[in-house]
């Protein structure tokens, strides 16, 4: 058997035992060694099969701490589906880009001072008014979903919002490159209202997309950052428990 299909075998048995409560939800699961073990296979192999359990929302893998059993994911009306700030943002980059291209030719001008006001409020972030740029943020993009005069996109980017705001793997990216992200973040959105503002739609779409790459980026940063911070960590753990071997 390939390791691709070792792997996903693996994580339907491990899904399996979830479901049938063998491991409950918000127990934790057994060590990668004992679970390598049981099923006979690499401690590679249970460390892909438990990725591919977290993609599908069935477990939480918490750094320094272990690998957790989630409730089954609720997949009725209304449920949010469990992806990547990744893939959201990739999805973004073409709903949200079509938008603003759509937009730029049906603006109007009290449409483009509201964008205006709402770019302020992000330049002005953490000043002594209070201003929530995040919240500016959000606003503007609903704003140019609504008036692209589609409602299928409309909707579409109402429900980007939510996953982005709702999904805590995703907000938790999302919170990590845009704490201190309100100069560029302004700099970006006035680059989009000046292509609306001249009601050219392929730059609007050029704009919008540049903004998602130049985030994208910065995700991808923030995410190696964190891969070599752990790697780090272990590394002294290992260190610690050299040393302490050689002095026995």
């Amino acid at each position: 058997m390939s390791e691709k299909r070792l792997y996903q075998t693996i994580a339907r048995e491990i899904q399996g035992l979830i479901d049938s409560g063998d491991f409950p939800v918000g127990a934790r699961l057994p060590g990668e060694r004992e679970l390598a073990e049981r099923f006979n296979v690499s401690r590679v192999t249970i460390r892909e099969a438990e990725i591919a359990l977290e993609a599908q929302g069935r477990i939480a893998i918490r750094t320094g701490s272990g690998v957790y059993v989630l409730a089954k994911p609720d997949i009725g009306p209304g449920a949010l589906p469990n992806v990547s700030a990744f893939e959201l943002t990739a999805a973004r980059a073409v709903v949200e880009a079509e938008g603003a291209a759509l937009a730029a030719a049906n603006i109007t001008d009290e449409q483009l001072e509201e964008l205006e006001n709402l770019i302020l409020s992000m330049s002005q972030e953490g000043d002594d008014g209070g201003v929530d740029g995040e919240d500016a943020d959000r606003q503007f993009h609903l704003a140019i979903g609504r008036i692209s005069g589609n409602p299928v996109i409309e909707y579409f980017v109402q429900m980007i919002w939510r996953m982005r705001n709702e999904l805590p793997r995703v907000k938790q990216v999302y919170a990590g490159v845009c704490k201190h992200d309100a100069e560029a973040r302004a700099d970006e959105h006035t680059a989009i209202l000046v292509a609306l503002r001249n009601r050219d739609p392929a730059a609007a779409r050029a704009a919008m997309r540049d903004h998602f790459h130049r985030l994208f980026e910065a995700m991808l940063a923030a995410t190696e950052t964190e891969a070599l911070r752990e790697i780090r960590r272990r590394t002294e753990i290992d260190r610690e428990r050299f040393l302490v071997t050689t002095r026995i």
